[in-house]
């Protein structure tokens, strides 16, 4: 592999914001396929794609997921174009036969271990909705990733069929930069690393 290009770091990186305010343009069903599709090429344990999205994209399926959000989060939620919850399935491993076919009855591995199956899904399913960010970005996407919910009462409200758990929420579209704040301080080097 060969580093991309400078305009590509740009977008991806050093230029990208995370925005509360949207412009008024909305993301064609078929971009949202293409997102998922960039992003299911994630690396994940054994192959195993815990993660799962759900995409909101009806003024009518916003309002459901508001009675779930803190204050502060409910204008922003409702005025971008997608808000999509990022969640995972405990079970995932119900499909690591197909997924990963080289090792036999791996899914055993985690049906019979309750805490190795949820720290798996839990951490595997936060890297996939990171990797969808940076698919969003990568697609010309500007995101708002954001806790500040209730998931108990998100899970109840659009979980309590499949099992499934949320565990933050991207709202998608395009941004309004001349609503960015100044970029926030990052810590250096020396204070977020050690380099053995």
């Amino acid at each position: 592999m060969k580093p991309i290009e400078q305009h590509s770091i740009e977008q991806l990186f050093t230029e990208a914001r995370t925005y509360s305010h949207w412009q008024d343009r909305g993301i064609a069903a078929d971009t949202l396929r293409q997102l998922y599709q960039l992003a299911a090429m994630d690396p994940t344990s054994m192959n195993a794609h815990p993660g799962r999205f759900v995409f909101l994209t009806t003024p009518a399926s916003k309002q459901r997921l508001l009675p779930a959000l803190a204050e502060g989060n409910r204008d922003k939620t409702l005025s971008a174009p997608v808000t999509v919850i990022v969640a995972h399935d405990p079970t995932f491993y119900r499909h690591l036969p197909e997924l990963f076919p080289h090792m036999d009855g791996a899914e055993k591995m985690f049906a019979d271990n309750e805490e190795l199956s949820n720290s798996t899904a839990f951490r595997n399913g936060t890297l996939q909705g990171a990797w969808l960010i940076m698919a969003a970005r990568a697609l010309g996407l500007d995101c708002g990733p954001m806790s500040g919910f209730d998931n108990g009462k998100i899970d109840d409200i659009f979980f309590a069929e499949n099992g499934w758990q949320s565990n933050f929420l991207i709202n998608l579209g395009y941004g309004d930069q001349d609503a960015l704040y100044a970029r926030g301080k990052r810590l250096d080097f020396e204070e977020a690393c050690l380099l053995l």
